[in-house]
């Protein structure tokens, strides 16, 4: 077995045993007959909308990377956007601390003639922007949504100050990467000179040298980008309207149960506290925080454990898990496929 093979096995025996973990203590002390009962009772449209907000969800980040690609001058077509959005949901659903998207998603874009400088430096922009509206979201809720934040317990609190601060330097350093290359370079290469001093690094493979020529990859794109402020500003609105879709499917899934005491708005920030508190975590989709967090905040919201149990399945189940099988249908097609020759232009 090589080794790729093996480090897929792994994960997969990994997610395996993380969701049987997570079933087995949101489960261990509920009345399953109440949950049942719960569940058949949701009017099919209710259903229909949330799966279509998943999608509009994954479509948007393809509308994000076309545009982009766009303004560095490749004209793709929409489909293949939508095919690199699900290949990058999916490997990031299913890797720790979502770190097996993007590489997936460069690999498909290289073989249809994007280069990876491109690639890379597009794909980093829209994950800066894609935590910008995590980072926007949660100091806008601690600075002005104290009220809300107090009725939070502490460990739901501590979880979202951390969520605050990893995504805080994440954004940080990415955008260190795109709009200040020369500073990025300076500071990598220095890094890397320093741990090889400590021995804690070897050169090999002239990995100083391909390092450098990485970061120079970056200057022509990022440049391109720095100018083009307007593009930047149009597609994190896309992404905050994105992000939206996706923490709105609680809400949905709220009113699915025939409740009405809390506003869209309410239910929609806690879910984005939730997706803040997790979002940076070593665990596939943060997979059993992620439930733990949901039932600690909604179970009073949902009147009891058991319906908060049985809102979980719906709103997680289309958060996550349905977005884990549609977008793996669409990564095995495209792994199908996309053979590396020329696409039909538009």
């Amino acid at each position: 077995m090589s080794k790729k093979a093996r480090k897929n096995l792994l994960n997969a025996l990994f997610l395996v045993a993380l969701l049987a973990l997570t079933v087995w203590a949101v489960f261990k002390d509920q009345d399953f007959g109440v949950i049942l009962h719960t569940l058949t009772g949701i009017a099919p449209i209710f259903l229909i909308t949330g799966f279509l907000l998943v999608i509009v969800y994954v479509c948007s980040e393809s509308v994000i990377i076309k545009y982009l690609l766009a303004t560095v001058q490749f004209k793709v077509p929409l489909i293949n956007c939508i095919r690199y959005s699900f290949v990058g949901f999916f490997y990031s659903c299913i890797t720790p601390s979502a770190t097996g998207g993007q590489p997936m998603q460069i690999y498909y874009m290289k073989k249809q003639n994007i280069d990876i400088p491109t690639a890379t430096i597009i794909l980093m922009l829209v994950t800066i922007e894609y935590k910008f509206v995590l980072v926007f979201i949660g100091l806008a809720v601690v600075l002005f949504g104290q009220g809300l934040v107090q009725t939070l317990t502490a460990e739901v609190q501590f979880f979202l100050y951390l969520g605050i601060a990893l995504n805080v330097f994440c954004v940080g350093f990415m955008s260190l990467l795109v709009f200040l290359p020369g500073t990025a370079k300076f500071l990598i290469t220095k890094g890397f000179s320093l741990l090889k001093k400590l021995h804690l690094m070897k050169e090999k493979n002239n990995r100083t040298e391909r390092l450098e020529q990485s970061m120079e990859a970056y200057k022509g794109a990022s440049k391109f980008l720095r100018e083009n402020k307007l593009v930047i500003f149009n597609t994190t609105i896309i992404s905050f309207l994105q992000r939206f879709f996706l923490f709105s499917i609680t809400y949905v899934v709220y009113v699915s149960f025939g409740l009405s005491a809390e506003t869209f708005f309410t239910i929609t920030i806690l879910q984005s506290i939730i997706s803040i508190a997790v979002d940076m975590l070593p665990l596939p989709g943060g997979m059993g925080i992620s439930e733990g967090l949901y039932l600690r905040i909604f179970t009073p919201i949902f009147g009891g454990a058991s319906m908060a149990t049985a809102s979980l399945l719906v709103s997680r189940g289309f958060s996550y898990y349905i977005l884990v099988i549609v977008s793996g249908i669409v990564s095995f097609i495209t792994h199908l496929t996309v053979t590396g020759e020329n696409d039909k232009q538009e």
